[in-house]
């Protein structure tokens, strides 16, 4: 037994000699390529690194001063102005089409979607909306229920009950999980899948039973038990 192991042993470290050696012949042999591609490699991580600092990111720093005044119509439901800008200042649109790949151009997709869902131009919301992007817990929940706000004027009501129910999971909360649980539920309701509503409420009953629409969620319960 010990000589079978032995000789396993002696066999592995013969593989891995020829490996090695096979390795060395290789680099040996393709030296010249391989420096070309390290120094590719090198030069590419350097102009990425370069066109960051001296490029994105002044831009940045640009695009959030342009994009002041927009947020302020925002604010003030000045909502065509907030979008298309005031004749001096940029709208979201320009923010996009003239900072594009800045964080600044992103969060605009989002401004812009709202308004645009705001205003009633549902199908643009949707487009804006679908291009932005977050990490942040609430706002990118928002978006996602605002898709399905959009849905649901188009009458789209099964892509609305999609998009809430996404929102609904997008990293589960006791502030939007239960709002777009029971916009789900009311879409169901709407779709007259009083079996579903009645699930989603019970959700709400269950896991956020201390939130506004838990308080509440009782009597939209029993209709949907009435109506199953």
């Amino acid at each position: 037994m010990s000589k079978k192991h032995n000789e396993e042993n002696q066999e592995v470290i013969v593989d891995v000699q020829e490996v090695y050696s096979k390795t060395e012949h290789f680099v040996e042999n393709n030296k010249k390529n391989l420096s070309i591609i390290v120094g590719g490699i090198v030069v590419v991580i350097a102009l990425y690194l370069g066109y960051t600092k001296m490029y994105i990111a002044p831009m940045e720093i640009e695009a959030q001063s342009s994009m002041f005044m927009a947020e302020k119509y925002f604010e003030q439901d000045s909502l065509q102005k907030a979008i298309n800008g005031d004749g001096l200042n940029y709208g979201f649109i320009d923010i996009i089409d003239e900072y594009s790949g800045t964080k600044s151009a992103n969060i605009a997709h989002y401004y812009l979607g709202i308004s645009y869902l705001r205003t009633g131009d549902f199908e643009a919301a949707i487009d804006e909306l679908k291009s932005f992007s977050s990490d942040d817990i609430m706002i990118s929940s928002i978006a996602l229920g605002a898709i399905g706000d959009a849905y649901l004027e188009l009458g789209e009501i099964d892509d609305a009950i999609s998009y809430y129910k996404k929102a609904a999971k997008n990293q589960a909360n006791n502030l939007t999980s239960p709002m777009y649980l029971f916009k789900a539920g009311i879409a169901y309701e709407e779709k007259g899948d009083y079996q579903a509503a009645f699930d989603n409420y019970t959700t709400i009953k269950n896991d956020y039973a201390e939130s506004s629409e838990g308080r509440t969620i009782e009597k939209y319960l029993a209709r949907a038990e009435a109506l199953k």
